[in-house]
């Protein structure tokens, strides 16, 4: 990598802090996490600067194009730039009101992700984000996180049954980041992740926040579950063969009703 554009301090492995440095651009700003980069500028938000490069290692596509990028010293990162769904994706394509920096979508999400990693909750650890103002009214984003070594749910139940435990052990995830107060807006079978050693991440905190907890925090918490549930059902029928049914479901109940 050109110095010039991308300085790393070191191994996101090996360094467990999180420290947060601002720095403004010609048309926006950017937050990183200088324990991790010495410098960088908006090239890193490029996916076709790490093409150049010959350092993308793939690439995955829902809303967007989201980039899987390797910096050096060992790291894996993951690029995506933000983009709209529903029926505002057509006319915006990826640009957002403006109402000031600390309300940007990658503001709120890179800070969301930086305190619940600090708290040790199983999310990516934030890298960087930047925002770039188009005119007066609106921006555009980006963000970049560290690459985990899991496979969302969905890609998992295509090709096999989850036993028992694992269902229960999701449902006891869901249930410590409620616990939290955390509100994931787009909890779905795509942002649920399962590693090999048993490690299970929740990813894609976009519009996530902290809600009030206790017994008036539980309508969210429902609402949350009962996304997930359509989420799977929704799956099953676009997919004969998806390995969801009652039983799953009855054991991630049971996990997350368990304290």
């Amino acid at each position: 990598m050109r110095p010039e554009v991308l300085r790393l301090q070191g191994n996101a492995a090996d360094i467990q802090t999180v420290q947060p440095a601002y720095q403004p651009t010609a048309h926006g700003a950017m937050v990183y996490d200088a324990a991790l980069i010495r410098h960088l500028d908006e090239s890193v938000f490029q996916s076709q600067w790490w093409a150049d490069n010959k350092a993308v290692t793939g690439s995955a596509h829902g809303r967007g194009t989201t980039w899987f990028v390797t910096p050096g010293q060992g790291q894996r990162w993951v690029l995506r730039h933000y983009r709209r769904g529903g029926i505002l994706g057509p006319l915006l394509g990826d640009r957002y009101l403006w109402t000031g920096l600390a309300r940007t979508r990658p503001w709120r999400e890179w800070h969301l992700l930086c305190d619940l990693y600090r708290i040790q909750m199983p999310v990516p650890r934030p890298v960087a984000a930047r925002v770039v103002r188009r005119g007066l009214f609106t921006y555009s984003a980006d963000l970049i996180t560290c690459q985990l070594d899991a496979r969302p749910l969905s890609r998992l139940l295509a090709a096999q049954a989850l036993p028992t435990a694992q269902w229960e052990a999701i449902g006891a995830l869901l249930r410590r980041f409620h616990e939290a107060g955390v509100c994931h807006a787009d909890l779905n079978a795509h942002n649920i992740l399962l590693a090999p050693d048993g490690g299970i991440y929740l990813i894609d905190l976009d519009r996530g926040r902290l809600r009030p907890r206790g017994r008036r925090g539980t309508r969210w918490q429902a609402a949350n579950i009962r996304r997930l549930r359509r989420s799977l059902s929704k799956l099953s029928s676009q997919d004969a063969g998806l390995h969801f049914d009652e039983s799953g479901w009855t054991a991630l109940l049971q996990g997350y009703g368990r304290k």
